[in-house]
């Protein structure tokens, strides 16, 4: 499993706006194959800042996210929001270690 935490700060003035982006594309890569969570969470202490909680089945799996009509969409419609570029860091899971642990602690 790869799981990937995608740091972003949005503009004030486009908070509403990149929340329905944001989980609008969330709905629809909770979709897919490859998939296996997104997690939208929001800084309590920052509202205007975000971190996006991923988690495919393999590279390819996220490889695949990256093509969908829905991934650019929301990519070029949040690009001039943000405060600053985001930020995604890869991970892999130590624990669970399978996809089926994965799926019994949801």
């Amino acid at each position: 499993m790869l799981a990937v935490c995608v740091y972003v700060h949005v503009k004030p003035e486009n908070l509403e706006d990149f929340v329905r982006e944001t989980v609008e594309n969330a709905r629809n890569t909770i979709q897919e194959p490859g998939n296996l969570r997104f997690d939208v969470i929001r800084q309590i202490d920052d509202p205007n800042r975000f971190v996006l909680y991923e988690v495919y089945r393999d590279e390819a799996g996220m490889a695949a996210h990256k093509d969908t009509p829905h991934y650019a969409k929301w990519r070029d419609a949040v690009a001039p929001w943000m405060a600053e570029p985001r930020r995604g860091v890869k991970h892999e899971s130590v624990f669970p270690d399978t996809e089926e642990g994965w799926q019994t602690q949801l």
